[in-house]
């Protein structure tokens, strides 16, 4: 199938600074995909580029197989939600909908029905008559969906449209957003620097860094198989375990202890564990179960967070200070600072990249 998007070798440099840097993607038509990493990164100049408010300064960029790295915006068949959703104040919800289709000269009758339409696909039936000024954060971004839905793109980029939002309002978008895309089939395509955001959203997440791309796969890829430790630390929680390897099985840890940690690389590479700190489970000292003997640590617990759903521990392992997050509603036991402790996980549980 011809991809929504395809990126080939595109890089974009503002005088000596890459913002992005020969970079390759491919976005399937009818995927949500994210673009996420910190300030900086490259992910909104990327956007921008498909969007076609920036030009490549070299590579090829298609849409649905067309060549368009040097159209302008309105030759594309994208449309884009920005954060600040760019509402026209003095318009009705109505009016504002419909402009698109006004400007693209479809008759007036037409283009209320198309907005009525689109209005009620976003729950917003009722509040047609009513200005931006008059709408909630959340309205609002409803309203700026529907205008740039009302002209069927092909494409919708949405640069971090749910930032202004509260937590709770922004959670419950989160939803309608990912809902709104299955019931249309639209390529989405969704640049955000919140790590949540993104797993519980996208089908596949581009992670970047510094104008490169540093992986790209489904959630479950970024968060269980990271490609580098930039990943690892970029997305969610993790504890970071510096080693060299020893052979295809095993590691050693800087202060000789070794663990057992199954990874390709030729023995000695200097590497880093990923430990995931819902992985790692607690109990007292000399109780690890015999089949984790190999994947255990001793220490003292240094403190203990109480979350609702989870015991946050911090836990003292010579120079390392191990995260551990244990189920508060099924703990067995719970631990104090002060309290002698091992620590263990399965042997699937840890992921090795080279540091």
């Amino acid at each position: 199938m011809t991809a929504a998007v395809d990126i080939k070798g595109v890089t974009k440099r503002f005088d000596d600074v890459y913002a992005v840097d020969d970079i390759d993607l491919s976005i399937a038509d009818g995927e949500f995909f994210a673009m996420l990493g910190p300030s900086g990164c490259g992910k909104t100049t990327t956007l921008r580029m498909i969007a076609g408010l920036e030009f490549p300064t070299m590579g090829s960029l298609k849409i649905f197989g067309e060549e368009v790295g040097t159209l302008p915006p309105n030759k594309r068949p994208v449309n884009t939600v920005f954060q600040n959703y760019a509402l026209f104040p003095h318009m009705s919800v109505l009016d504002n909908v419909s402009f698109g289709l006004r400007m693209n000269k479809v008759d007036k009758t037409t283009a209320a029905k198309k907005a009525h339409e689109l209005i009620e696909l976003v729950q917003l039936s009722g509040m047609e008559k009513r200005r931006p000024s008059q709408l909630s954060g959340g309205q609002q971004q409803r309203v700026a969906l529907a205008r740039a839905l009302v002209n069927e793109p092909k494409v919708l980029l949405l640069d971090e449209p749910l930032g202004a939002l509260d937590l709770k309002l922004r959670q419950e978008m989160q939803g309608e957003l990912k809902s709104l895309q299955r019931e249309l089939g639209v390529s989405f395509v969704f640049v955000t620097h919140d790590q949540e955001e993104a797993l519980t959203m996208a089908d596949r997440i581009a992670v970047m860094h510094n104008g490169k791309l540093l992986q790209v796969g489904t959630p479950e890829d970024i968060y269980e198989r990271p490609a580098n430790r930039f990943v690892a630390d970029f997305i969610g929680q993790t504890n970071l375990l510096d080693a060299v390897v020893e052979d295809d099985d095993m590691i050693i840890l800087e202060n000789g202890t070794r663990l057992m940690a199954p990874n390709p690389l030729p023995p000695g590479t200097k590497v880093a564990m990923s430990l995931r700190p819902e992985a790692v489970d607690i109990g007292p000292r000399g109780t690890v179960p015999a089949e984790h003997q190999k994947t255990s640590l001793e220490g003292v617990v240094e403190s203990m967070t109480y979350l609702g759903h989870a015991l946050d521990y911090t836990v003292k392992i010579g120079w390392i200070d191990l995260e551990v997050r244990a189920d508060a509603v099924h703990a067995e036991q719970r631990f104090q600072p002060g309290d002698e402790v091992a620590v263990w996980w399965d042997r699937t549980s840890d992921w090795v990249v080279a540091d």
